[in-house]
């Protein structure tokens, strides 16, 4: 056997050992086929270098990343009624409470630059403010190390907590990009009435307690007619209290 032949040999063999090792490592990390094809394949006859590595690497963080995600909340829903000013928590479809809470007082809209609270299915995109005291304020989804009293003149920032909410229909599908939350704010003397740029707001006390209750999946509805109207329990609730009433007036 000549000597070219025999280079071309062992360089044959060199390949399809690093070929294998390579494959070795890939199916070791789980790596889907396709980032396989396009990691290993490519290299095929290459050197490992540290671009290589690199996206090994990344791979497999984002395996473990994913192995370590939390559940998605399918216990809970929130509902918004614009019209009552009031949000209401459910648990496996029973309610567990209500709040006051404040729309947007330029109205109802998903329209970017609109200000307005969009209507629909939504859901809990993320959280923000874990462990902040009350009154913690943020801009930009970042603590700003201030903190600012219930009612401070002349301050209306993002306080306490924020539950970042994604829009799932058409009509508020920019509700993620215009950052839709419902947070905390200092302007409490204002909740019960529409009076946000868009956002859902809530006293500090209640957003902490809601806040701790749910998590990123849990449904969001955001209707226009009053919350007895969809949610049962509520709706017997306000006949028990007219029923009562005006057995009252009757008795006077």
């Amino acid at each position: 056997m000549s000597r070219l032949t025999r280079d071309s040999s062992r360089k044959r063999s060199g390949a399809r050992a690093e070929f294998l090792w390579k494959k070795s490592l890939a199916q070791r990390l789980q790596l889907h086929k396709n980032s396989f094809d396009l990691i290993v394949g490519r290299k095929l006859f290459g050197k490992i270098d540290i671009s290589f590595a690199r996206h090994i690497f990344i791979a497999a963080f984002a395996i473990l990343l994913a192995s370590c995600a939390a559940p998605r909340d399918t216990e809970h829903h929130i509902v918004v009624s614009v019209h009552d000013q009031k949000l209401a928590l459910l648990q496996k479809g029973a309610l567990v409470a209500t709040y006051p809470i404040s729309t947007s007082k330029f109205g109802l809209s998903d329209r970017p630059g609109s200000y307005g609270t969009p209507l629909g299915e939504l859901e809990i995109a993320n959280k923000i403010g874990d462990g902040a005291p009350a009154g913690t304020v943020f801009k930009d989804r970042h603590r700003t190390g201030e903190i600012v009293g219930v009612n401070a003149p002349g301050r209306d920032p993002i306080v306490t907590r924020i539950i970042w909410l994604r829009g799932k229909e058409a009509r508020n599908a920019n509700a993620f990009g215009r950052d839709i939350y419902i947070h905390g704010t200092p302007e409490e003397r204002n909740i019960g009435r529409p009076a946000s740029y868009g956002c859902i707001r809530m006293r500090s006390v209640d957003i902490i307690n809601l806040y701790s209750q749910v998590g990123p999946g849990a449904e969001v509805s955001i209707i226009n007619p009053s919350l007895a109207s969809v949610i049962p329990e509520l709706g017997a609730k306000a006949t028990q209290m007219a029923e009562s009433n005006h057995a009252l007036g009757v008795i006077r």
